[in-house]
């Protein structure tokens, strides 16, 4: 019986820490608006980020590996009054690499993680070839049957 391949996985995540504390958010939607505004996909609490403070859109580079863009301000061009710093540079935009921390003003930041495993088939429980081996070691014995 052949081998089942791994299967490549990869996964997206945001780690927001602001006034309330710190939050994981899974990215997988193609694009995201950030900042304190009710309406927000990610709702950051503090009264130093913008309503709409910044802009997440899902890319795929030339290897085919899917990652985020992030854009200061809305969709639209208006940018946010803080603005944005990455890895302690300020940037209109930044195409987003693992590790990479995102300032959005005093105590309110966030890290990008691109997180990349193998996830490894198993055997499926009615498998034929599947057998128990029994250690005699595991066996208990009565000493009164010899």
């Amino acid at each position: 019986m052949a081998a089942k391949p791994a299967k490549h996985r990869q996964e997206h995540v945001l780690i927001v820490v602001d006034g309330k504390g710190q939050k994981e958010i899974v990215l997988t939607r193609a694009t995201y608006s950030l900042g304190r505004g009710v309406g927000c996909d990610i709702h950051i609490q503090s009264q130093f980020v913008s309503r709409h403070h910044a802009t997440l859109f899902k890319k795929v580079g030339k290897d085919g590996e899917a990652y985020y863009r992030i854009i200061d301000g809305d969709s639209l061009g208006k940018v946010s009054v803080n603005g944005l710093l990455v890895n302690n540079h300020k940037v209109l935009f930044h195409d987003l690499k693992d590790g990479d921390k995102v300032v959005f003003g005093p105590q309110v930041s966030a890290v990008y993680q691109n997180r990349q495993y193998d996830i490894f088939p198993t055997i499926p429980p009615d498998d034929p070839f599947d057998i128990t081996l029994i250690d005699p070691a595991m066996i208990e014995c009565d000493s009164d049957m010899d």
